[in-house]
């Protein structure tokens, strides 16, 4: 069985984030893996070792060739990766990053089933994982808290507020898990060690025939205007209880419509 995860790079959230002059997240610092995207690399790693064989590949797009984030799933027990690193890339939606992974999905190639995480940790859009599936023209399962693959199908626990649902596809299927799907390995020192020899295919959106009014600025349907700080939390308010306090509090849940 062979499973691709779709992973991202994102800035250390231990260090103050920057933005660049066109108001998106200065990338061009040390990147780590998205904490949310270990979920997945794990849970592929036991869906392989259960099928009895097969290997997880790892797809990512990063500025600079970044590779920290990749080595580190490496590191966990993927086979290898592919990476899409171009200056182009900056600026892309979710549509552009999803046509990218969706491309890089397909060079990787032989993939039984693609997970993701159901959101990154530095965009919170949650719509990638279905746009990719949209793409391959595969089915999209999202909120995935159990995995099961068996007689060519995946099977998940999709997570709701009222607890989950049973949900089946035929694989191919790209699958979102939710974080605490799995417990996370830490990588061991021989792990890390091998992660270093670990192939990392290299491409850009050219290789993977997309143009440039795909992905970046020029792909983008979206336009950041202006970045301000959030303003600052107003107190509330302050009742002096003379017997008639409680007349006040049910006001104002009368006005919140809490009553």
């Amino acid at each position: 069985m062979n499973v691709i995860v779709c992973v991202k790079q994102i800035p250390d959230p231990a260090l103050p984030g920057e933005l660049d002059p066109d108001h998106t997240l200065k990338r061009d610092v040390k990147l780590i893996l998205d904490e949310s995207d270990m979920y997945g690399v794990e849970m592929a790693l036991q869906l392989v070792d259960a099928a009895g064989g097969g290997e997880v590949t790892l797809v990512s797009m990063a500025p600079n060739s970044e590779k920290g984030g990749l080595r580190t799933a490496l590191a966990m027990g993927a086979a290898k990766a592919v990476l899409v690193s171009d200056g182009s890339l900056a600026g892309s939606d979710s549509l552009g990053t999803a046509r990218v992974l969706a491309r890089a999905v397909e060079r990787a190639g032989g993939a039984d089933l693609v997970l993701t995480a159901t959101e990154s940790t530095d965009g919170y859009t949650g719509t990638v994982p279905g746009q990719v599936a949209e793409l391959l023209g595969w089915p999209s399962l999202t909120f995935a808290k159990k995995v099961d693959v068996a007689d060519g199908k995946v099977t998940i626990q999709r997570q709701t507020e009222a607890g989950y649902d049973v949900v089946e596809a035929p694989l191919p299927a790209v699958v979102s898990v939710t974080a605490g799907v799995v417990e996370p390995r830490y990588p061991s020192f021989k792990g890390i060690m091998a992660a270093k020899n670990k192939p990392i295919d290299e491409c850009t959106p050219s290789d993977l025939g997309l143009s440039g009014d795909q992905v970046g600025w020029s792909g983008a349907r979206q336009e950041i205007v202006s970045v301000a700080a959030a303003p600052e939390r107003e107190a509330g308010e302050k009742i002096e209880d003379d017997g008639t306090a409680h007349e006040r509090v049910v006001a104002f849940l009368e006005e919140l419509k809490l009553i």
